[in-house]
């Protein structure tokens, strides 16, 4: 199989099941955010190969799952309207990213200011990928008739990916800067 088909040369690409749009619909837009912000999460992930701390195992595990809810996540924005989706997000799994961000926040300092982006490669990695996703989540919002767990996941997963950075900055002894006021 080919990597390159050339059906986008002029500016359109198939969404599933064939239907052909422009490359600037925002249901592109959409399914292609989610795929950067599931590249940043893996760029995040390497920063943590030669890491050790406690908890590494966990994110990894956690972000395994993510990953494959996005691509999933993506495939459902890329289905047209009026078509069937063949895979459906849970409650289940929003619900655990809720638990899994209450359990990595305990154990974070409380934060009283907010904090500049930065830290570890892998903390601002995650913070890279937080932008990311809440853009995705914008993109989702103007499409019509998205399912609502769609939503609700990519706004969960923001929060969960700032956790993330924020955790794994305090795991790695990465001091979180905050603003100065002026």
């Amino acid at each position: 199989m080919k990597i390159y088909t050339k059906t986008g040369d002029k500016g359109t690409t198939s969404l599933i099941y064939g239907q052909r749009v422009a490359k600037t619909d925002v249901r592109v837009e959409a399914y292609g955010t989610c795929d950067e912000t599931n590249s940043m999460i893996g760029l995040a992930l390497s920063h943590l190969k030669k890491e050790n701390f406690q908890g590494k195992e966990i994110i990894e595990k956690v972000y395994h799952k993510i990953q494959t809810n996005l691509f999933h996540v993506g495939a459902e924005l890329a289905t047209p309207k009026g078509k069937e989706v063949k895979w459906k997000l849970g409650e289940a799994d929003i619900e655990e990213m809720e638990k899994q961000i209450d359990e990595w926040d305990a154990e974070l300092p409380t934060l009283t200011n907010f904090i500049l982006p930065g830290g570890h490669p892998a903390g601002a990695a995650f913070h890279v990928a937080r932008t990311m996703a809440r853009r995705a989540e914008r993109c989702a919002v103007a499409l019509e008739d998205v399912n609502p767990l769609v939503l609700a996941f990519l706004n969960r997963l923001s929060d969960l990916l700032f956790v993330t950075a924020r955790y794994v900055n305090y795991q790695l002894g990465e001091n979180e800067q905050t603003l100065h006021s002026k």
